[in-house]
């Protein structure tokens, strides 16, 4: 990556701009620092101290080499929706029944397993900034760099990546929206089930999730949801907790005649853009299955804002 230095970061040390402007961290500026080509100005070699001038050519080696790439992800030719696309970001419409990132079991029929697919000409590292649970379909992002993952961890990190899902509950909230809040753990005796716990148990973490109704039949409702913080399950956790977990929801409530799978979609999500902060909203479409449910349960949901 080349950046022409101009007013706004001349006089500075790169140090400096690394840090504070590019937002770096710590072991990326190191790795950095201790690669040959990994800092130029000019086309010269210099440290983190030198003092930039207008007109300079800052030169910053975040490229991939082969050697990052990973060999447990192999590229596998999936039908895959991509909803954005550019150099830096990658985010996907992901169907449910999809795992984000090969395991026991699911080693050629992930996200990871279709992107590396997708970018097979190019040295390509698989860098989610968010996953979904296999069963939950909608919006998932990806950085294509390295130097793009860093910002949008960072972005996700201080809270600026800001997500909506639809969900369908079986049970109404007593409030039309409210937040919600508590503290989450795995439970002692599971390696895939979460729970809500006291603060001082241990690996207690905040959960926080506003929601709306946007409506209901007295029995069941569809909700807009987005987690203010991102522990795993956590908006099933927190609806099953007020007494309506989600439709089909195997895990924390009961499954469905209707549908195979609990009914939550990643609908909407802003983030800033690694490039120049600027916000960029992605919208994916509510699936057939949650929205042949919510048919089937006389809802509508046609004016979501």
């Amino acid at each position: 990556m080349d950046i022409l230095i101009e007013n706004n970061y001349e006089g500075k040390l790169i140090r400096e701009v690394l840090k504070k402007d590019l937002g770096y961290s710590v072991n990326m500026i190191k790795k950095l620092k201790f690669s040959p080509d990994g800092i130029k100005v000019n086309g010269q070699w210099v440290t983190v101290r030198y003092v930039l001038k207008r007109g300079d050519v800052l030169s910053l080696h975040t490229e991939d080499k082969p050697e990052d790439v990973s060999p447990y992800i192999i590229p596998v030719d999936l039908p895959l929706e991509v909803v954005y696309e550019d150099e830096y970001v990658t985010v996907v419409n992901k169907p449910y029944n999809m795992p984000s990132h090969p395991s026991l079991g699911h080693k050629l029929d992930t996200v990871a397993n279709a992107l590396a697919y997708r970018y097979r000409d190019i040295t390509y590292v698989f860098r989610p900034t968010n996953r979904l649970d296999r069963d939950t379909s909608g919006c998932m992002l990806t950085a294509n760099t390295r130097d793009a993952s860093y910002k949008m961890m960072k972005a996700m990190m201080d809270g600026r990546i800001r997500k909506s899902y639809i969900a369908v509950t079986e049970g109404v909230p007593a409030e039309r929206e409210g937040v919600l809040r508590s503290f989450m753990h795995r439970k002692d005796d599971s390696i895939i089930e979460r729970e809500e716990c006291s603060p001082d148990a241990p690996d207690a973490k905040p959960a926080v999730t506003e929601y709306k109704v946007l409506c209901d039949n007295g029995k069941e409702a569809v909700i807009l949801a987005s987690p203010l913080t991102g522990r795993t399950h956590q908006l099933r956790i927190h609806f099953a907790g007020i007494g309506c977990p989600m439709v089909g929801d195997t895990l924390y409530g009961s499954g469905s005649e209707y549908i195979d799978r609990h009914a939550l979609h990643s609908w909407r999500t802003v983030f800033p853009h690694p490039r120049d902060g600027e916000p960029v909203t992605v919208t994916s479409p509510i699936p057939e299955d949650i929205a042949m449910l919510i048919e089937k349960l006389g809802l509508d949901i046609d004016n979501i804002e």
